[in-house]
């Protein structure tokens, strides 16, 4: 299948930015949706955007707004959603409205409007799985829930195995792996996915949702609070402040360049056999909290050990880091950005961005709502 004209929900967004790039380099025809959501662009149009991408100031709620977005779109990238775990807990409606009822609306009218839109792409959410799955010595690959906050008072770290209660060790998570859904945004990234997959098959429109893992980079915003663990180390050890991990530092995360996952989701495009398929895109390795710290406090060139606080947060997971088998052999898409490479690419885009002035503001802002970074 040929495809010219793209449609871009969030286009303004970290991964939307980085993709119209990307197609417009390759000859497509793009068009950007988006409200510039004011804790992410402060209603601005970031700098970075590109100029040969058709802008609509527009939200995803706005059914007759994003209607008009549709016309003549051959593929939609439905990037749009609310971001953020622990805000999305307190601000239900908000991310209800934006990434359910988003979806509502864009589902809706490719099935009840003459749109010519022949393929729908959505980015998920990692957050999805839970935990993700562990190998138990006596009973194989598990799935444990999440940790009860009667064992994290304890300052028990550990996952046990749901059938014997041994300690288990984490193992790739798969695609296959059941859901667990353990916030609102995470809830809400699966209802999306799962609309999608339900809408698709029953009226024959080719989707496919790409379950992102922990994706970092350039044009995140430094001035979120709510943004990437990443950025946030960043601005507080440009700020000589000692990044602080909970727990014992060792849990992990499966870190993936927003290059990466730019080339899975054009890969993802172009390939049928992508079809209708739910697909991890990560990295493949897990790197622990403390490490990361570590390794961005080389990078800047501080010596700064991170805060190790030994506190928890409610319903946070352990460990879940990507199988990416399936991307291998669908998409022939393997990651190729070293976290590295990725981490001293994304300290350059801070010192453009000056990250110690974000982060003040990014304080005031958690100050106010009785949070911390």
């Amino acid at each position: 299948m040929v495809y010219k004209n793209i449609l871009i929900t969030g286009g303004a967004g970290f991964i939307g930015s980085f993709l119209s790039d990307a197609l417009i380099e390759q000859g497509y025809n793009v068009r950007i949706l988006d409200n510039l959501e004011g804790q992410v662009h402060q209603g601005k149009i970031p700098q970075y955007l590109n100029p040969k991408a058709e802008f609509v100031k527009g939200d995803v709620k706005d059914y007759e707004v994003l209607k008009k977005s549709l016309e003549d779109i051959d593929v939609v990238f439905h990037l749009a959603a609310r971001v953020g775990v622990a805000q999305s807990n307190y601000q239900i409606k908000d991310y209800s409205d934006a990434n359910i009822g988003g979806m509502s609306n864009l589902l809706d009218i490719v099935v009840n409007s003459k749109t010519k839109v022949k393929k729908i792409l959505m980015t998920a959410s990692m957050t999805s799985y839970g935990e993700g799955l562990y190998q138990c010595e006596k009973d194989g690959s598990v799935h444990p829930g999440l940790r009860n906050q009667t064992q994290l008072s304890k300052k028990d770290w550990n996952i046990y195995c749901p059938i014997c209660g041994s300690k288990v060790s984490p193992i790739p998570t798969s695609e296959e792996t059941s859901t667990e859904n353990n916030s609102m945004y995470s809830l809400t990234k699966n209802v999306q996915e799962t609309m999608l997959m339900l809408v698709g098959k029953l009226y024959g429109i080719p989707v496919v949702s790409l379950r992102c893992f922990n994706v970092y980079g350039p044009r995140q915003s430094l001035s979120n609070p709510y943004t990437g663990v990443s950025a946030i180390f960043i601005s507080r050890l440009k700020n000589n402040h000692q990044p602080v991990v909970y727990e014992d530092g060792m849990q992990s995360r499966d870190f993936v360049s927003i290059h990466d996952v730019v080339s899975a989701l054009i890969k993802a495009m172009n390939s049928d056999k992508a079809n209708f398929e739910k697909i991890n895109i990560g990295s493949g390795t897990p790197t622990s909290i403390k490490e990361l710290a570590e390794k961005l406090a080389k990078l800047l060139g501080k010596d700064i050990q991170p805060k190790v606080s030994g506190d928890f947060r409610k319903n946070d997971i352990c460990h879940c880091f990507a199988d990416i088998t399936k991307a291998k052999k669908i998409l022939d898409w393997e990651p190729s950005v070293s976290l590295d490479k990725g981490l001293e690419e994304l300290i350059e885009w801070s010192n453009k961005e000056n990250a110690e002035d974000l982060y003040e503001k990014a304080q005031g802002e958690l100050k106010e709502k009785k949070l911390t970074v």
